[in-house]
């Protein structure tokens, strides 16, 4: 007895390995170790809470397990975790997916399993939530899968935060390698199309000069023109939108109550299309520049009509709109009535349906210019991209945080060119959870330089968040004037479309060289996991001002508009198709239980055959290259055979209240088509629902932070904004007040410049002939005694 109390002793108390097949070291905490903490395990968490960690015989299997208790919290969380060290944390492979299980006992739904991960170059960090677990009295069993392992990692290390008050109690947790489930891919088209993709050209025109395109929770999508651009149709009251429907390539023009060209829209939670703002004058020569009104509609997928809303507070021509966590809608920017710039935000209340009175909106009375790219934050912040239309960056560095219960805007450095930005794209890196927005090319329409190559990359997960350069665009062939040609030295591209893809990755495609001029053709897939780009096939349509890209639900690409500055309008449609549908046939999601989905939660779907991923795609609400609201958020997996469970965030923050293109993804990167899935709102949460786990990111901001400053009505906008002089031609022709710098200051030389981008004749308004186009005063530019007298 005296031996085997001996030996009992030792296995009790030596360092126990992980099993051959688990990877998790002491899984079930029976071996001690030091600080009060089982071998192989630590303290973590953050925040203002009072906590225990308690070793345990209520246990599972055995005789011990780890209880963690919250009995006080005002945020933050605890959790015991694998302890982050060579000699503990499980190691994994770069591309694979490990399957996670554990026991547990739980008194709160406030519960998390959390995974960190060992980067080579930049050390330990927070990598995502996995799953929320339910409450329940007995010992239960959860599993999760992975997602697979980014580049440069090399261990993992996972437990379970609780982050409510409350207990939960773990034993026995288990980490296997899942095997590959299919050989590699096969090329089921040409070589070309399996390493570029392909684009085609639809035989049919889209009907209407549409800018805005809204991806609809019915598939369709509603292209919305307004007056299109034309001070034509304006003057006649001919305000269109149009329905496409891309199971059939029909189209539906829909009657158009206002002139929405230039207006901000967002899908609300019920599927419906918020539509704010629009055009309510176009420029005078010499007197006030673009107009925008306060009214608002919402467009009904349903009944395919619009409908009034009350006012905005002020006039918003090109406002940004973005939705926050809890259905609300806020927008900032634009220019008024009077054609100054607005420095009013605005707040949609889904709660009332309606825009909220002044006196209930926080106002810092800053002017964010135009279509200023607000990305929501996980904690409900929101982040200025830099990305914005027309001219100069916002003072400072070009980006910021924006806080709106603080009422606060806190400067982000790093920002490359802040003020050669103009129509760069912005977008938040899938998956959602990582809290990474890449920001790609641009250019300045007032001074008009070539469009640049920067792109730029922000970690918002780090404590004090900054820019850092990404790689340069790769570059293609500009059109100036007289075909394609070579790009070369720095030159890139502005009016950059920029669309997440349900492989994970993202494709940037479009733009042109100077302002609504000289076409860019080139395209590229950016991988978020190796912040590289991979040139591919380029549109073979001009893509330039007022154009489109977007995903649709099968998993191709639609690009739509280009509106150079001669005034004409590309009705063609482009439709590109990824490499991954020429990789073999695509995983089918076969059922969706239920479409219906509440955050913290876990939904099931069948499949026909093993997949690898399964994510959250936002539908587009897309123009001038401006979609802060797109996102694409990772459902990780519990896999029991075709049955996969999916696990839900608990944080709206990440994936705010909608209806969601839920696609299914196999191992060699093959989407499904997608089903639609409606995320509800808070309100639809019960007393027992997660709360929104919470991470501390972008909690030690060093930039300079301001306080609303004082209550003023508008901002100085010169009519020019534009980068347009509309002392010459009419009010939808674009002679630039700054030609390209390759254009000599002669009349001669501006006029060729002018003949060849197809300006046709420009007759002079008015008296003034600020760019010298018409020496011979006969209120014709260009004409032959112009070039004739001033060479």
């Amino acid at each position: 007895m005296a031996v085997t109390g001996l030996t009992m002793g030792l296995i009790l108390t030596s360092p126990q390995p992980a099993s051959a097949a688990n990877l998790v070291k002491n899984p079930g905490f029976e071996t001690a170790g030091t600080d009060g903490m089982p071998y192989c395990w630590e303290k973590s968490g953050w925040g203002d809470n009072d906590f225990t960690f308690t070793s345990t015989s209520d246990a599972h299997t055995g005789g011990k397990a780890m209880k963690v208790e919250l009995t006080r919290r005002v945020d933050g969380d605890r959790k015991a975790l694998i302890t982050e060290s060579a000699s503990c944390a499980p190691v994994v492979t770069p591309g694979k997916q490990y399957d996670l299980s554990l026991w547990y006992k739980s008194t709160t739904p406030d519960t998390a399993i959390t995974l960190f991960r060992h980067d080579a170059s930049a050390g330990w960090q927070y990598w995502t939530d996995l799953r929320t677990l339910d409450m329940s009295a007995g010992w239960t069993q959860a599993s999760v899968r992975t997602p697979e392992v980014p580049s440069g990692t090399d261990m993992i290390t996972w437990g379970v935060s609780v982050y409510g008050t409350g207990s939960v109690t773990t034993d026995d947790y288990t980490m296997e390698q899942v095997a590959d489930p299919l050989p590699p891919a096969q090329c089921t088209g040409t070589t070309d199309q399996c390493a570029n993709g392909s684009w085609s050209v639809l035989p049919t025109q889209n009907p209407v000069r549409s800018m805005h395109s809204v991806v609809l929770n019915n598939g369709k999508v509603l292209l919305i023109a307004g007056s299109g651009n034309s001070e034509e149709n304006f003057a006649a009251g001919t305000f269109t939108s149009a329905v496409y429907d891309p199971s059939n390539g029909s189209y539906k023009v829909i009657p158009t109550p206002k002139d929405m060209f230039c207006a901000g829209h967002v899908q609300l939670q019920d599927g419906r299309v918020l539509v704010m703002s629009g055009n309510k004058a176009y420029p005078v020569a010499g007197g006030h520049g673009y107009e925008g009104f306060k009214d608002s509609y919402i467009f009904d997928p349903k009944t395919e009509s619009y409908t009034k809303t009350n006012d905005l507070n002020d006039g918003h021509w090109y406002p940004s709109a973005t939705e926050l966590g809890n259905g609300d809608v806020i927008s900032f920017g634009g220019l008024r009535e009077d054609s100054t710039g607005s420095v009013t935000a605005e707040y949609w209340s889904d709660a009332e349906q309606q825009w909220l009175p002044l006196w209930k909106v926080n106002q810092t009375w800053s002017y964010w210019g135009l279509y200023p790219s607000m990305v929501l934050m996980q904690d409900g912040r929101l982040f200025y991209s830099g990305s914005h239309v027309f001219g100069n960056n916002i003072p400072g560095t070009g980006s910021a945080i924006y806080d709106y219960g603080a009422n606060t805007i806190t400067q982000v450095p790093g920002l490359q060119n802040k003020d050669e930005r103009d129509q760069s794209a912005s977008v938040l890196l899938p998956p959602a959870q990582d809290q990474k927005v890449l920001t790609i090319g641009g250019g300045n329409i007032d001074s008009n330089p070539d469009a640049n190559r920067l792109t730029d990359i922000i970690d918002l997960k780090q404590a004090d968040p900054q820019y850092v350069a990404g790689p340069p665009l790769p570059q293609g062939t500009v059109d100036l004037g007289n075909g394609p040609v070579a790009e070369t030295g720095n030159q890139g591209k502005m009016y950059v479309s920029a669309v997440l893809m349900p492989d994970g990755k993202v494709l940037e495609t479009g733009g042109g060289l100077h302002n609504r001029a000289d076409p860019v053709y080139e395209a590229s897939v950016f991988d978020p996991d190796t912040s590289t780009f991979d040139p591919v096939a380029a549109d073979p349509e001009a893509r330039g001002y007022h154009s489109s890209a977007f995903l649709l639900p099968d998993g191709r690409i639609m690009a739509t508009g280009d509106n150079p500055g001669n005034g004409t309008w590309n009705h063609n449609v482009s439709i590109y198709s990824p490499p991954y549908l020429f990789k073999g046939s695509r995983p089918t999601i076969t059922s969706v239980i239920d479409n219906e989905w509440t955050y913290g939660t876990t939904q099931r779907i069948t499949v026909d055959r093993p997949i690898a991923k399964a994510e959250l795609i936002r539908p587009a609400a897309v123009t001038h290259s401006s979609d802060p609201n797109q996102r694409f958020v990772d459902l990780p997996l519990s896999v029991d055979g075709n049955n996969v469970d999916l696990n839900v965030t608990s944080n709206p923050n990440l994936a705010p209240p909608g209806w969601y293109m839920l696609f299914a993804v196999d191992a060699r990167g093959v989407p499904s088509v997608a089903k639609w899935v409606h995320l509800q709102g808070p309100a639809a949460l019960s007393a027992d629902t997660a709360a929104a786990h919470v991470h501390s990111f972008a909690d030690s901001l060093q930039g300079s932070t301001s306080t609303p400053g004082k209550k003023r009505t508008s901002q100085k906008v010169s009519p020019t904004i534009s980068g347009c002089d509309r002392h010459y031609g009419s009010a939808n022709v674009c002679v630039p007040t700054v030609f390209p710098p390759t254009v000599k200051k002669t009349t001669a030389a501006r006029c060729v410049w002018l003949a060849a981008n197809d300006y046709g004749r420009l007759k002079v308004n008015g008296k003034d002939d600020p760019l010298g186009l018409d020496p011979d005063k006969d209120g014709v530019a260009c004409g032959k005694g112009d070039v004739r007298t001033r060479r």
